[in-house]
Formats: C-alpha cells, sequence, structure tokens
C-alpha cells in the first residue's frame, strides 16, 4: 500500500531519523505558514483508512499520469523545454539576438509555424510552439536538430523487421521521427548490420528506441507478453543503471522492453520463447508485487533550479540513490512548473534517500553578483585573464556574464561559489572606485568622422587617455558615445570629442555635380591624382560616389573657405576634361591604316603631336575601320582633316554631300545604325557620315570608291524619298543559324528577294542583342510580299529532316581534324545542320545529316563538292629561291593565306637551309606555318632545284597551276634606273618621305648606289 506524505526543506532535518511504515499517513506541511517545527507525529500522524488511502492515491495518479486527452483542434499549441546544459547556443548577447533567433525564423518560415521563446531561472530555454499539428511536429523536430545538443546509439533488432520499421512508402519511419522529435538510420538491405542509429536528445533517444524495440516485438516470431506495471515502480524492475533487468534478460534468454521515463506508456513487453518467457514475466511480477507492498513515498518540495543537479549529469545522480538506497526519485517533467519531488521506496530508507536528494540538491548553488553592465569587460580582463584565475582556482563554477544587466551569474559546488563570489565582489569595488564611465551625445553622421581612417583617431585617443571609447555601429542610428577608464582621462577623451564634434557642426559640406565618367580621370591611376588635390587642400574631405549607385554628385566637407577654394579646383579641373573629351570617329578603309601610322607609327605620332589629341586605331587583327579621336574639338577636326587627306592622296576616294532634310535623319539611321550600316556593307563599304543631332544641317558625307558613292547615293535618296511618302516597317523572327542561308552565298538569296519585291531586308550583326530579329521596311505591299517570301523559306527550315550520305572512310579525317574545322563551317553555311561521322575506328561510311530539309540537301552537295576535290587532288612543285620565302609569305604570312583561301589549296613552305655546303631537307612549313616534320639529310643534285627552294602546292590540278602562277607573281624583282644625281633629293623628299611613300604605296625597297661607285643609278627591288 502507498501513501504520500509532503515535506519541506527545512522540516526534514529533524525527522529524518524515524520513519516507521506503522506510522506514515498522508499530511501536507508547510513550513512558512507554521510558527514552530513540527514534531514527527505532527509530520507522520498514523495510516488512515484502506478507502481514503485508495482515494488519495488515485488522485496522486490523476495528477502525474492521466492518459486522459483532451479533442484535438486545429491549431495546436505545444511547449517544449531545453535545459541549459543541452542548449546549444548559450552565449547570446541579448535575448533575440544571434544565431538562435535566425534559427527560430528560419523554423518557421520553413513549417508555418509560430514559436516564442523565453529563458527559464536555471537558464533553460522555453519554447512555445503554435500552429496546425503537421507544422508544430515539424517545427519541434527541427527545433531539437538545431537547438538542442545531439547525442547518438544504437539498437539490435533482426534485419528482417527492419521494413517494419520503415513502413509503406517510409511513412512509418517518418511518423516516429516527428513523434520523438530524432533522426533514424536503417542500414541499407544490403548491409547485413542489424544496428538502428538513432540521433537526438537524451530524451527522444530513449522514446524512439522503445518504439522500434515493440514494433520488433510485434513482428517476432516467437512469444509476446505485456505486463501492465504502475510507471512508478519501473525504476525498480530496471534496477540501478538498468542492471536487474538486464540479469533477467540474460538469464531467461528474453527480450525485456521498459518504456523510458519520458514515455507514458505503462506495459512492459516480453519476447521470447514460451517457458522462458513466462519464468522473466513471473520475476518481474514478484518484484513488482513486492514493491507495491512494501514501499510507501513522500513528496518534497526543491527549487525548480536545483532539479537537475538531483538528477546528475545524464540521470546518474537517480541512480546512484536508487542503488545505495532502493529508494526511486520522481522529478517533474522540466517543462512542468511543480517543484514537488517524490520519493518511493521502503520506508526505512527513504530518510537516506531523502538526505541524499537535499545533498545533490545544495551540493549546488546559483548566486549573483551586482555589477554595473560597463564593467563587465574590465572584470572579465583582455582575453579573459581576470576570469581565468578564478576559473582555474574553481574550475566548477560557471560564470555568466549578460549583457545589458548589471549582475554577473555563479553557478556551481556551493563552497566554490562563494569564494568566486567574494574574489568578484572584491574585483568590483576595486573597478568602481578607480574606474569611472561618462556618456555623451554626438550626432551619429559624424562618428565615422571621429573614428578616422582606419580608426586612426579614436585609436590614438583610446592610447592617449588609456580609455575604452564604445561608439554604436552606423546601423543603430544612435548617438550616444560611452567613455569608460581612468576618470581623469574620461574628461579628457570627452573633451577632445566633444571639440572635434563641434568643429564638424561648423564645416560646410557642398556637392559637386560632376559626370560619373570623369571619376576615374579625377582620381587618377592608383589614386595619383586625387592624393594631389588632397595634399592641397588637407582639411577638405572628399567623397566620391560608389561606381555602382552611378551617381555624379561628388561630396565635399571642410572648413568653409577651404571647401571653397577646393570646389573652385575641382571645377576648372572638369572643365579642361570636358574640352579635352571631345571625340569623333573617323572611318578609313582597312588597307590605309598602316599608311596612317607610317614607319614605325612616325605619322601617326605626328598627327598626334602637332593637333595634341589622342587617336586610337583599331586592332590590326579587328575588322573596324573607325580610327578615334580624343581632345578639344577644334585639335580633333584638325586631326580628322590630315588622316582623311592621307586616305584621299593614296586612292581613288571619292566624297559627295547629299542633301537630305535633318527630320529623315534619324529614321534612316535606323534602330541602333542597322539600316545605315546594312546600306554601306551593301554599297563596298562606303563611309556615310550625318551630322551632329541638333546642328539643324542637312548634308549627308558619303565617301568611299567613285562607283560605290554613286550606288550608296542611290539608295540613300531612294530610301529617303520612300520616308517620306509612306515607309512600312516589319520585324520577323529565324534562329540566327538560318540567316547565312537565307542571305546564301555572295548575298544572291536574299537579292533576289529583295529584286522581286523592292523592300530592303535588314539582318541583325554580331553586335546586336536581339539575334534573332530580321527588319523589312519599304512599301507596305513590297514589305508584306518580302514576309511572305521570307516565311515560307522559314518555315521549310523550321522543317526538320533527318539523312544520312555515303562518305569514303578514308576521306573522314579531312572532315573532323582541326577540331571538326570543315563541319562547323558547313554548320554556319548551311542554317546549323547537324553532320555526324561514324566514330574514329570503325569501317563504316555512313554520315548522317539532321537539320532542315533544304539546308540537308545543300550540305550533301557541299560534301560531295569538297569530295570531288579531295579525289581530284594533286601535287605540284613550285620551286622559288628561299632568299624570297618571307617576301613570299608577307607579314605574318598574310600572303600565303589570301592565296589558300583564294584558290582553296595547301601550300606548305620548306624550313631554312642551315648549312650553306651542304644542302639538307628540311622540315615542310604549311601555309606560311611551320609543321614539325623532318627529313632524311642527303647531297643535293646541283642540277636540279634544292629542296629548300621548293614549295609544295595541293589541290585541284587548274587550282594548284593558278596558284603557282600567283606566287611567281610574288617573287621580287630587281630593276636599276638611270636618275640624275641632282633629282635624287626630290625623289628621297623632305627627310625621307617621297621614298617612304613610293615604298608604302608599291610594295617595293629602294637602294641607292654610293656616288663613288656609279652616281645616278638606283636599284629598286620589288615584285
Amino acid at each position: 500500500m502507498s501513501s504520500v506524505a509532503v515535506l519541506t526543506q527545512e522540516s526534514f532535518a529533524e525527522h529524518r531519523s524515524g520513519l516507521v511504515p506503522q506510522q506514515i499517513k498522508v499530511a501536507t506541511l508547510n513550513s512558512e505558514e507554521e510558527s514552530d517545527p513540527p514534531t514527527y507525529k505532527d509530520a507522520f500522524p498514523p495510516l488512515p483508512e484502506k478507502a481514503a488511502c485508495l482515494e488519495n492515491a488515485q488522485e496522486l495518479a490523476g495528477a502525474w499520469s492521466s492518459k486522459i486527452r483532451p479533442i484535438k483542434a486545429s491549431v495546436i499549441t505545444q511547449v517544449f523545454h531545453v535545459p541549459l546544459e543541452e542548449r546549444k547556443y548559450k552565449d547570446m548577447n541579448q535575448f533575440g539576438e544571434g544565431e538562435q533567433a535566425k534559427i527560430c525564423l528560419e523554423i518557421m518560415q520553413r513549417t508555418g509555424a509560430h514559436l516564442e521563446l523565453s529563458l527559464a531561472k536555471d537558464q533553460g530555454l522555453s519554447i512555445m510552439v503554435s500552429g496546425k499539428l503537421d507544422a508544430v511536429m515539424k517545427a519541434r523536430k527541427d527545433i531539437v536538430a538545431r537547438l538542442q545538443t545531439q547525442a547518438s546509439a544504437t539498437v539490435a533488432i533482426p534485419k528482417e523487421h527492419h521494413r517494419f520499421v520503415i513502413g509503406k512508402n517510409g511513412e512509418k519511419l517518418q511518423d516516429l521521427e516527428l513523434k520523438t522529435a530524432t533522426k533514424i538510420q536503417i542500414p541499407r538491405p544490403d548491409d547485413p548490420s542489424n544496428q538502428i542509429k538513432i540521433t537526438g536528445t537524451k530524451e527522444g533517444i530513449e522514446k524512439a528506441r522503445h518504439e522500434v524495440l515493440l514494433i520488433s516485438a510485434e513482428q517476432d516470431k516467437r512469444a509476446v507478453e505485456r505486463l501492465e506495471v504502475e510507471k512508478a515502480f519501473h525504476p525498480f524492475i530496471a534496477g540501478p543503471y538498468n542492471r536487474l533487468v538486464g540479469e533477467i534478460m540474460q538469464e531467461t534468454g528474453t527480450r525485456i522492453n521498459i518504456p523510458p521515463p519520458s514515455v507514458s506508456r505503462t506495459e512492459i513487453v516480453f519476447t521470447g520463447e514460451k517457458e522462458q518467457l513466462a519464468q522473466a514475466v513471473a520475476r518481474i511480477k514478484k518484484i513488482y508485487e513486492e514493491k507495491k507492498k512494501k514501499t510507501t513515498t513522500i513528496a518534497v518540495e526543491v527549487k525548480k533550479s536545483q532539479h537537475k543537479y538531483v538528477i546528475g549529469p545524464k540521470g546518474n545522480s537517480l541512480q546512484e540513490i536508487l542503488e545505495r538506497t532502493g529508494v526511486s526519485v520522481e522529478i517533474p517533467p522540466s517543462d512542468s512548473a511543480s517543484e514537488t519531488v517524490i520519493l518511493r521506496g521502503e520506508p526505512e530508507k527513504l530518510g537516506q534517500a531523502l538526505t541524499e536528494v537535499y545533498a545533490k540538491a545544495n551540493s549546488f548553488t546559483v548566486s549573483s553578483v551586482s555589477a554595473p553592465s560597463w564593467l563587465h569587460r574590465f572584470i572579465i580582463g583582455k582575453k579573459g585573464q581576470n576570469l581565468a584565475k578564478i576559473t582555474q582556482q574553481m574550475p566548477k563554477v560557471h560564470i555568466e556574464f549578460t549583457e545589458g544587466e548589471d549582475k554577473i551569474t555563479l553557478e556551481g559546488p556551493t563552497e566554490d561559489v562563494n569564494v568566486a563570489q567574494g574574489q568578484i565582489e572584491a574585483m568590483v569595488k576595486d573597478l568602481i572606485n578607480r574606474m569611472d564611465y561618462v556618456e555623451i551625445n554626438i550626432d551619429h553622421k559624424f562618428h565615422r568622422h571621429l573614428i578616422g581612417k582606419s580608426g586612426s583617431n579614436i585609436n590614438r585617443i583610446k592610447d592617449q587617455y588609456k580609455v575604452s571609447v564604445r561608439i554604436p555601429p552606423d546601423s543603430e542610428k544612435s548617438n550616444l558615445i560611452r567613455i569608460e577608464g581612468d576618470p581623469q582621462g574620461v574628461q579628457q577623451a570627452k573633451r577632445e570629442l566633444l571639440e572635434l564634434a563641434s568643429r564638424m557642426e561648423n564645416e560646410r559640406t557642398k556637392d559637386l555635380i560632376i559626370e560619373q565618367r570623369f571619376h576615374r580621370t579625377i582620381i587618377g591611376q592608383k589614386g595619383e591624382r586625387i592624393r594631389e588635390i588632397r595634399d592641397k587642400f588637407p582639411e577638405v574631405i572628399i567623397n566620391f560616389p560608389d561606381p555602382a549607385q552611378k551617381s555624379d554628385i561628388v561630396q565635399l566637407r571642410g572648413p568653409k573657405n577651404e571647401v571653397e577654394k577646393c570646389t573652385k579646383y575641382m571645377q576648372k579641373m572638369v572643365a579642361d576634361l570636358v574640352e579635352n573629351s571631345y571625340s569623333i570617329s573617323v572611318p578609313i578603309f582597312k588597307q590605309f591604316h598602316k599608311n596612317i601610322i607610317g614607319k614605325g607609327g612616325a605619322n601617326i605620332k605626328k598627327i598626334r603631336e602637332e593637333s595634341n589629341t589622342k587617336i586610337d586605331l583599331p586592332a590590326e587583327n579587328s575588322n573596324s575601320e573607325t580610327i578615334i579621336i580624343t581632345g578639344k574639338r577644334a585639335n580633333c577636326e584638325a586631326a580628322r582633316s590630315r588622316i582623311l587627306s592621307i586616305q584621299k592622296d593614296l586612292a581613288n576616294i571619292a566624297e559627295v554631300e547629299v542633301s537630305i532634310p535633318a527630320k529623315l535623319h534619324n529614321s534612316l539611321i535606323g534602330t541602333k545604325g542597322r539600316l545605315i550600316r546594312s546600306i554601306m556593307e551593301e554599297c563596298g563599304g562606303v563611309h556615310i557620315h550625318f551630322p551632329v543631332e541638333g546642328s539643324g544641317s542637312d548634308t549627308v558625307v558619303i565617301r568611299g570608291p567613285s562607283s560605290d558613292v554613286e550606288k550608296a547615293k542611290k539608295q540613300l535618296l531612294h530610301l529617303a524619298e520612300e520616308k517620306q511618302t509612306k515607309s512600312f516597317t516589319v520585324d520577323i523572327r529565324a534562329k540566327p543559324e538560318y540567316h547565312k542561308f537565307l542571305i546564301g552565298k555572295g548575298g544572291g538569296k536574299i537579292r533576289k528577294v529583295r529584286d522581286s519585291t523592292g523592300a530592303r531586308i535588314i539582318f541583325p550583326t554580331a553586335e546586336d542583342k536581339d539575334q534573332d530579329l530580321i527588319t523589312i521596311i519599304g512599301k507596305e505591299d513590297a514589305v508584306k510580299e518580302a514576309q511572305k517570301e521570307l516565311e515560307a523559306l522559314i518555315q521549310n527550315l523550321d522543317n526538320v529532316v533527318e539523312d544520312y550520305m555515303l562518305v569514303d572512310p578514308k576521306h573522314h579525317r579531312h572532315f573532323v581534324i582541326r577540331r571538326g574545322q570543315v563541319l562547323r563551317e558547313i554548320a554556319e553555311e548551311y542554317g546549323g545542320v547537324m553532320v555526324s561521322f561514324p566514330r574514329s575506328g570503325t569501317q563504316s561510311d555512313k554520315v548522317t545529316l539532321k537539320g532542315a530539309k533544304d539546308c540537308v540537301e545543300a550540305a550533301k552537295k557541299r560534301i560531295q563538292e569538297i569530295i570531288e576535290d579531295l579525289e581530284a587532288q594533286v601535287t605540284m612543285e613550285c620551286a622559288i629561291p628561299q632568299r624570297f620565302h618571307r617576301s613570299v609569305m608577307g607579314p605574318k604570312g598574310s600572303r600565303i593565306q589570301q592565296i589558300t583561301r583564294d584558290y582553296g589549296v595547301q601550300i606548305k613552305f620548306p624550313d631554312r637551309e642551315e648549312n650553306p655546303v651542304h644542302s639538307v631537307e628540311p622540315a615542310m612549313q604549311e601555309n606560311g606555318d611551320e609543321t614539325a616534320e623532318g627529313r632524311g639529310a642527303k647531297e643535293a643534285d646541283p642540277s636540279s632545284p634544292r629542296r629548300c627552294d621548293i614549295i609544295i602546292i595541293s589541290g585541284r590540278k587548274e587550282k594548284c597551276e593558278a596558284a603557282k602562277e600567283a606566287l611567281e607573281a610574288l617573287v621580287p624583282v630587281t630593276v636599276e634606273v638611270e636618275v640624275p644625281f641632282d633629282l635624287h633629293r626630290y625623289i628621297i623628299g623632305q627627310k625621307g618621305s617621297g621614298i617612304r611613300k613610293m615604298m608604302d604605296e608599291f610594295e617595293h625597297s629602294s637602294a641607292r648606289r654610293v656616288p663613288a661607285l656609279r652616281a645616278g643609278e638606283h636599284t629598286s627591288p620589288g615584285p
């Protein structure tokens, strides 16, 4: 029979020795209400009648282990408690800050549940979760995983039971993980291990382990029996550290699953062979019956904050008490507000157990020391050295500082806490006597200037006055600055900071509007120019906006007079930059760029120096013809005139002026210059120059070869007439890979559409963003007709087909070498058709083509042409003395590359002859590029050409012959011309300009003989 006595800690001391079973009765004492200590009889009156005992026992059971559950609402609320020792984030600066708050916010966003956090007196964390059941369960699992320290354990069950733990589609495992807030890892089917790993909190692991064993027990083919045992008696059956139940399992071979304390179930599950199982059940029943008869309970009040000391690390203290006294100690759940601890055991042992409970509860204490929060960091010391002295002496004492609170919390063994508290109080008293602080208000906009560059100002003040200055971050927008340290130093630092702030308040701030494009120039390379300005005006702070802001505002701040001087200086600098940043583009035909540059850059250098401008020419390998001139407007115009005059002198360049109303200029130029660019390209690359917008001029200048200029003039006037009468525009779209096919070879296809409809069709250039857009311009009926024809062509191209052709494997390599260059050219030319050759090593001759029907047919035809060329290929020798090879090749092999393109042949040059006596058969050079092939050395036949003179040409016979003639035409010849000596200086010209012009224009070199040898004779080698 069990009954309950409730004692306070104070009343226990006098009555711990005389507990007698016959004298115990239910009683409730409150020492605060009693003026005199109670006697033993008062504390433990005689037992009541049986009915009364039963009634009270039922009441107690109702309070602690009621299984009646309310009807679940659509929105539920649960409270979880995370003890201090299991909290992952313990060192928050302030509540709601730090990583913990971020995690809670993420959990709320992910699950849809609402979370509220609060700190308990014992620094444990209470979390209230509200929301729908599913959301609450998911949030709870996340909270445990991310805010609570994790442990892990394994449980072994037969491999064949694993699938029942997983359940259909893993649903059972997911439910179990949500219910216990754990992570359960089950070995893969091919893994022979029967160990299931559970990760989570200690309580969660116990629950999950129990559930897994229950599932296994249900599936076990052996006998299974369930025994109802009151929850309060489970510790006696398990025994201290689960030794007793372990012995029974070992002796009987029966598996016994006792629910952990955190699980509200009362049944104990047995699994095993029938006879052995019966023995195990009998032994457990016997223990249960004995304990029910012999044990009684008492309830004592223990502060909630001390419960964790009674429990001990991982529940070890409870197990120690059970082992030494045979008394079970029941602690209320951490999320319960109750402070009542129940002891259950034999009456003669309860006194000893109660002594141990109070000893454990009082073995640790929590105390606090009052200390202004601003002193906390001085108490801690640099890198924690002051605090380290205390913690080294008393390692079991935990000292906690909470920001914003004027106290320090100490927790640990009572004696150690008392010693540490005394030391900290002495330290606080000393610091208060010799330290001071002051708070001053300075507008936060001045804070960064008080700090200075890289903290230079504030660090100087700190070092000079031996103080600490705390300036709030910009994000807080706070004006409060705190100075802490020696009283005298604090006052001096305060005075200086206020003086600096006062000076800043009297300063003037001025915004200069400077176009962002000039900012980099003003700053200069590595900040050189802005450094000069700052040195000139040291009291003025110059702030440029961030380049990403696209702002034109440059801020100047400093003394009024200095700011004004700096403003005028910078405005003058900007005016000079504006004047010198005028830029014009001059289109010059590419072939004349080298003449503009001159030998060694002499021409362009001279123009730059004399016009005081910056002239940028496009790269040699660029397709651009535009030369950019930058500088003052008048200087730029002068430089342009000189460059154009050079071009005009060198070639038959005509210049025509056409009068077109200014209002039509924008429409003739077209979007991003597309329309005018198409006319220039169609007319042989003529240059068309429109007047500056807003000038009001109607004059348009066309410059280029005479025939092309006339053609462009005609088209431009025709287009202007159309624009004045009635112009119609339509945009259609086609994949960029179709464009070349639509245009046709040499523009044949698109010209046919233009001629038949009279509409102008503009394709996008490489610079255009929208590569799919094709624009048709003209009269409405012409545009619609052209649109109809083009859309029909595009529709045919969208009709993708797959076809194949047979190509002899010996020719495959030609198509795939140089990373498939030939195949890429075919794809570009014929609407992106895909050509697939068989894999290398196979003897298949089947080649697959996939793409638009017309493109596939055209590509097949082109491949067949290439094959015919390969089969008709011959090799021909062309003997040219090696000394002329470099001249024949041209700069960087340009002449040879041109011949190979024009005639579709391959050209190989030999290596240079290294030995002048014995001719060695050298390695060959292909198309102006050296190859790595070498040939064996042999004696040269004097009657035949040397091997180093022979150039090999490969291709169709007629093309090889034409290429040979082109090569021989490039061989330089030497002609001697008689010129009277007194005329030489006129031919040479001023500083050699005349002779240099002839050399550049006619690609030859001139050599004048020494007068002593033969006066009046010139030697001119050239092609």
